[in-house]
């Protein structure tokens, strides 16, 4: 049993290491970033909003877009990422460019519609929260190669294992630009700005 989890263990490691070598050896795009717009990050997806509500990338992605992948349990590295979104989102309202935070959801067990709904009201009035099937969850993590695993084996108080990328989008060019853990909400607004302004 050790043993099997021990290989699982290393193969999600794994994944994570090779999905973090892939972005950074993206063209830069000129605009501070590692990647250039399209390629092969991003894609349709299917999921529950807050209200129940089924939605597809179209209907979520009418504007520029942060999405993050988390989950609403998680004790530090999620609240901290989306605060962060949220405050790159309000300095580019400063700018008058119109952005959308996103939160998607990798544990449907406990984030259903309701939970998703009441969390992201602790970060951005615009935020979206999404969750869906774990077929759903799954279709969507694996178009933006978003690696996630559970932690443990506690029924109720378990922890997600999961990368940890901001990805903007956009309607026109769908992916555009990653951001990592350290980059700022100044960073981040920043590049957003820059990537408007060659489009």
């Amino acid at each position: 049993m050790i043993k099997i989890v021990s290989i699982a263990a290393s193969a999600a490691v794994l994944a994570v290491l090779g999905t973090t070598y892939l972005m950074t050896q993206r063209t830069p795009a000129g605009c501070g970033g590692g990647v250039v717009a399209g390629g092969d990050f991003g894609g349709p997806f299917t999921l529950v909003d807050g209200t129940g509500a089924t939605v597809t990338d179209a209907d979520v992605i009418t504007e520029p877009s942060l999405i993050y992948f988390g989950y609403t349990f998680c004790p530090d590295v999620c609240p901290i990422d989306n605060a962060r979104n949220a405050a790159a989102v309000d300095v580019l309202a400063e700018q008058g460019i119109s952005a959308k935070p996103v939160f998607i959801s990798i544990d449907p067990a406990r984030d259903t519609p309701e939970v998703v709904g009441d969390y992201i009201q602790n970060f951005h009035p615009d935020m979206i929260g999404l969750t869906g099937s774990d077929e759903q969850i799954a279709a969507a993590a694996d178009a933006y190669r978003v690696v996630y695993s559970r932690g443990d084996d506690d029924p109720e108080y378990y922890l997600m294992n999961h990368s940890v990328f901001t990805y903007f989008v956009t309607p026109e060019d769908g992916f555009v630009d990653f951001f990592r853990r350290e980059d700022s909400p100044e960073d981040v607004a920043a590049r957003m700005s820059c990537h408007a302004a060659q489009s």
